[in-house]
Parts: structure tokens; sequence; C-alpha cells
């Protein structure tokens, strides 16, 4: 705090020492030999500075106190018309500024409601489409399923993009069997794992039992599975579901043996859009499952963990901080 203060008056006691010493030099010039006079007169002149240094500092005071801790806003309960004039300022932009924030977030509120509306409204008639179509076995049919498919993920990938940005309001921490988990959303694409020729090796024991969220953990698997059947078909017949205990940590591992990546794209899969070489091959690739799949476990407070080698395959892990 005082450091503050002597810092904003250095020029100013600097320009009095220069003010004194130049009104002594000019009487000594001119035959004034007096120096119990001058050096008197000196003492004076700073004692004048002292007593104003001293009240601007008191009626300073706690505005230099406030600055010296950097506090988001400055109480100025001195008498300065300066703490005071610069009170009211801040005051006039906090008000400004939180008005800015709060039609932010309404607006944010208002896009996040419209595409959940959006969404549900389209997965009405994509599910009407797949009850006529259940039960048909011609190939002609079984295209058209396929594109269901596509469409849904697309739509789930939609809405959770949305509700990633209000995630604080849309989770609840339990405790979750990520056998019970894994299954149910292994049985949600067996279509999709018979039509690409590929089966799910789930190895999971019943009893490991983690602390998340459900609903976004499925998301995540979800992501991870639809990925590994992806650049599984054509190339290996089998997905590896497991999990296993590495110290403290749970670790969920989601292992294919199909086209891996390439080296140069290893470090840029979870940015958002980026698709990289093989998003060329695979036109289906949007560049945001790894991207959403990273952030929900940033704010799950997971770990994701990914190795890959072209022409071998991938493995992710998902890590659990909460073993028990």
């Amino acid at each position: 705090m005082m450091r503050l203060f002597w810092r904003e008056h250095i020029s100013l006691l600097l320009f009095n020492m220069l003010q004194l010493v130049s009104v002594m030099l000019i009487y000594w010039l001119d035959g004034f030999r007096n120096l119990p006079t001058a050096f008197y007169s000196i003492f004076f002149g700073f004692f004048l500075l002292s007593i104003y240094l001293m009240i601007r500092y008191l009626t300073h005071r706690s505005f230099y106190l406030q600055l010296s801790i950097f506090e988001e806003g400055i109480d100025s309960r001195g008498s300065s018309s300066l703490s005071q004039t610069l009170q009211e300022y801040l005051q006039v932009q906090y008000r400004f500024y939180q008005e800015k924030i709060h039609r932010y977030e309404n607006k944010q509120q208002q896009h996040l409601t419209f595409i959940t509306q959006w969404v549900h409204q389209m997965k009405t008639p994509l599910s009407v489409i797949q009850l006529t179509m259940k039960g048909k076995v011609d190939p002609i049919f079984q295209n058209i399923q396929e594109e269901i498919s596509r469409i849904s993920a697309g739509l789930e990938t939609i809405l959770h993009t949305a509700r990633l940005e209000v995630f604080e309001h849309d989770f609840h921490v339990q405790r979750v069997s990520l056998q019970s988990l894994v299954n149910e959303v292994v049985s949600e694409h067996k279509g999709s794992f018979i039509r690409h020729k590929v089966y799910p090796e789930n190895t999971i024991d019943s009893s490991i039992h983690v602390e998340t969220d459900p609903k976004w953990l499925s998301f995540l698997i979800t992501q991870l599975i639809v990925n590994a059947i992806r650049y599984s078909a054509g190339i290996s017949e089998t997905v590896t579901i497991s999990a296993y205990l590495r110290g403290r940590e749970w670790v969920l591992e989601i292992r294919d043996r199909g086209i891996g990546i390439p080296i140069q794209d290893i470090y840029r899969v979870c940015e958002p859009y980026f698709t990289g070489e093989n998003g060329r091959k695979y036109r289906e690739s949007t560049g945001m499952g790894l991207y959403l799949v990273q952030e929900v476990c940033k704010k799950l407070h997971h770990e994701f963990e990914i190795e890959s080698e072209e022409g071998k395959g991938t493995v992710v892990r998902i890590l659990f901080f909460n073993a028990h």
C-alpha cells in the first residue's frame, strides 16, 4: 500500500526538491550566505510537503489499500474527490457489464431452448420411420436405417454441444455400474455393430462402480464406441471394452484394431472440427466427437487418454479418480 503511494508521488517529491535547490542556488549566486536560514527554509518547505502528503495519504488510505490487494471492486471510504469519482465510475461500469452479461445469458438460454426443442422435434419423425421399417430385411431398408442412425447421432451431438455451455445445471453424480452402463450403450448400437460386422467384447466385471454422471458418461462411451465401429469396419471384427484398477484409479478402456490415427494427427484429434487424414476417407466424420469427450471429461473431473498407431488400432481410456 505504501509502496503504491510513494510510487505515485515520487515525481512530486523530486520536483519539490529541484524547486528548493533552485531557489537556494539563486540566493547563493546573489550573494546570500546565511546557511542556517537556508537550511531552515529547506526544512520548512519539506515540512509543508510532509503535511500535504500526510493529509493526502489519510484521505486516500482505503483507496490505496484496495488497489494494493487487487480486489474486484474499490470501496472508497475516503473523502478524496478522486476516490469518490473513481468509485462512481466503477459502479457505472459494473452496472453496464452486469446488464450486458444478463442479456448474454438470456440469449444463451433462448438458444439452448430452441436447440433442445428442435432436436426433439426432429427425433419424432425419425422414431416413426424406424418403427415403420422394423422387421424389414430388404437391403434398401437397412441402408435407410443406417442413415437414420447417423442423423440420430448427429442430433445427439448437437444437443450435447449446446448443453455443454450449461453443464453445471445438467449433471447429477451418483454411483454407477460400469458393466451395466456399457451394456446399455452396446445394446443401443447393436444394429450398427451388426451392419459393420464388428462385435463388442465387454470384459468389465459387474462389481466395478464409479462416481459419475450416468447420462454424460453414456454419451462419452457412445462417442468412443461409434468411432471404434466406424474405423474398425472391414479391418477388424472386435472392439474390446474393459476396466481395471491402476493405482487408485479405475480405468475404462475401449480398444479397436482398426485403421488407427496417423502420427501427425494424434495430437490434434481433440481439437474442435479437426477431422485429419481419416476425415477425408470417412465423410461422416465431424471432428466434434473426441473434442466433446475431452471437454465433458474435464467437467466431470475425469481424465481422458488416447493412444494410436496407424494400421494397428486405437486405445482410448477414461480415468476415474474416485476408486473405492
